[in-house]
C-alpha cells in the first residue's frame, strides 16, 4: 500500500469516527432548544465540535439568559484552534485565499492527522482530506441527528460519545514512544480532569495545554540529543 493511500485510509477512518458523533450534536442541539436550521447553521459556521457542545450545554442549562455564557464557553474552547493555525500555516502554504479556506478546516482532527506524517506533501493530503471530509460528514450527521434525535435516544447507548476520543487515541498511541511524550500526555489529561469540575468549559483544556507546553519547553524527562540527531529530529513534526 502506497504512503498516500495509507494517509487517505488514516484520514477517512478519523472522518468516519468523528462524523458519527455529529448525530449526537444534532440531537443534543434540538433537545437544548435550537431548531433544526439553527443546529445546522451552527455546524456550518462554528465547525469545531468541542465549542459546539459547550455552546449547547450552557444554552440548555440557562436558555436565552445564558447565551453570553454559552458564547464565551465556545470561544474559550476555540482558542486552541489559533495555536493549530500557527502550526498548520507552513503545512498549508499557498496564498491568502488558500490560507483563509484552510482556517475553517483547521480543527483537532485535521491537525493531528497532518502532523503525524513525515513528508510535507502527505501532511497536506492528511490535512485537507481530514478537514474537508469531517466538514461534510459532520454537517450531514448534524442534520440527521437534529431530525431523528428523539428516535435515536441517548447517543451514549450507541457509543457515539466515545467515537471521537477513540479516534484521537488511535492517532496519539503510535507517538508515545519516549518518556517525555508519555509524561506530556498523562500530565495534560490529569490536569484537565482535575479542573473540569471547578472551571467553566474551555478553561481546563487551556490549562492542560499550558502544562504540556511547559513540560515540552523545559524538556522534562527528555533525553539530551547529539547535535546530528537533534538536527534530524527538528525536521520531524512534534
Amino acid at each position: 500500500m502506497s504512503a498516500e493511500r495509507e494517509v487517505w485510509r488514516e484520514a477517512l477512518g478519523v472522518v468516519l469516527a468523528t462524523s458519527a458523533y455529529g448525530i449526537s450534536f444534532g440531537a443534543l442541539a434540538v433537545a437544548a432548544g435550537l431548531d433544526v436550521l439553527q443546529a445546522c447553521v451552527l455546524s456550518l459556521l462554528m465547525f469545531t465540535g468541542g465549542s459546539q457542545f459547550a455552546f449547547v450545554g450552557v444554552f440548555a442549562a440557562g436558555g436565552l439568559a445564558a447565551l453570553p455564557s454559552a458564547v464565551a464557553s465556545a470561544a474559550l474552547l476555540g482558542v486552541r484552534n489559533v495555536a493549530y493555525g500557527m502550526r498548520m500555516s507552513p503545512v498549508v502554504g499557498g496564498g491568502a485565499w488558500r490560507r483563509a479556506a484552510a482556517a475553517h478546516f483547521t480543527i483537532d482532527e485535521s491537525t493531528a492527522v497532518a502532523i503525524s506524517q513525515n513528508d510535507p506533501r502527505l501532511r497536506q493530503v492528511g490535512f485537507w482530506v481530514t478537514g474537508i471530509g469531517i466538514f461534510l460528514g459532520w454537517n450531514a450527521t448534524t442534520l440527521i441527528g437534529a431530525l431523528v434525535g428523539d428516535v435515536l435516544g441517548d447517543p451514549k447507548t450507541w457509543g457515539l460519545d466515545a467515537a471521537a476520543a477513540a479516534a484521537f487515541l488511535a492517532l496519539l498511541w503510535p507517538r508515545l514512544k519516549q518518556r517525555q511524550a508519555i509524561a506530556v500526555g498523562i500530565a495534560a489529561a490529569v490536569v484537565a480532569a482535575a479542573f473540569t469540575p471547578f472551571l467553566m468549559p474551555g478553561l481546563p483544556v487551556l490549562v492542560a495545554a499550558v502544562v504540556a507546553i511547559l513540560i515540552g519547553w523545559f524538556n522534562w524527562l527528555g533525553r539530551a540529543e547529539p547535535a546530528a540527531a537533534a538536527t534530524s529530529a527538528s525536521e520531524v513534526p512534534r
